[in-house]
This record gives structure tokens, sequence and C-alpha cells, in this order.
């Protein structure tokens, strides 16, 4: 089964929050550790929501949402996939697939491997680099 997760990139402090809940409104949240009680939330209304994918790089890191991710063939698909190209993670087709920065096609995840090297928030320089 997967695991459903969040986290969200919060613009208003410029940070990535990991872990966060959604309420049944979309609001993402937090319990702060220092929390006595359940009713002390920290929410995040001006923020950017970014599923877990259910996948881990090839190093163990898990996928998000909004990933920015260097891909690798998996065998017998290099004629699909060009080694060391970059990709965003992102939702289409009801699943999690690579939007390939470099010609914008969209790449389902068993094609290939991958290497989590930032995200589209915190690395957008790294998309520059790809263009």
């Amino acid at each position: 089964m997967r695991e459903i997760k969040f986290r969200v990139w919060d613009e208003e402090n410029d940070e990535m929050v990991y872990e966060a809940g959604i309420t049944p409104e979309g609001i993402p949240y937090t319990i702060p550790s220092h929390s006595e009680s359940f009713d002390q939330f920290n929410y995040y209304p001006h923020c950017h929501k970014m599923q877990y994918s259910g996948l881990k790089d090839k190093n163990g890191v898990e996928i998000f949402e909004g990933d920015i991710v260097r891909i690798h063939p998996r065998e017998g698909y290099g004629h699909i996939v060009v080694n060391g190209n970059t990709g965003i993670v992102e939702y289409g087709y009801g699943t999690c697939v690579i939007r390939n920065t470099n010609d914008g096609r969209t790449l389902f995840p068993f094609y290939a491997e991958y290497d989590v090297i930032g995200n589209i928030y915190e690395h957008s320089h790294l998309l520059e680099d790809a263009e």
C-alpha cells in the first residue's frame, strides 16, 4: 500500500515543511513538537502542496511532486530516455510522471531510475542549467 504524505513550500518563510497534514478544507498543517493538544496547529495558508509519489530514488530518497531529478534509463529504454537529462516530478495521467526538462516529454517512472537533485522552489537554478 502506498504511503500518503505531503510536504509544503511555505512561501512566506521560504522553507520546505515536511510531514504536513491536510485539513478537509485543503489547508496544510503540522503539529508543533511543543504542542500539548491537537488544537494547536501550525497552518500554512500561503503554500504549495506536494504529494509523495510513493517512489524512492536510486539512493533511497523519497520522491515528491516538485522534485527535480536526474534521469538514468533502465536497461532497454535508452532509446526513450537520454541519460543525464533532468526532469520535474508531476502528477498526470492519474499517476506520478516525470516531465523531461530538456525536451518536454512526459515519462512514466518505470522507464528510468532517478536521483533527486533538488526541488523547484529551493533549487530553481537547476532548471535554468538544464535549458
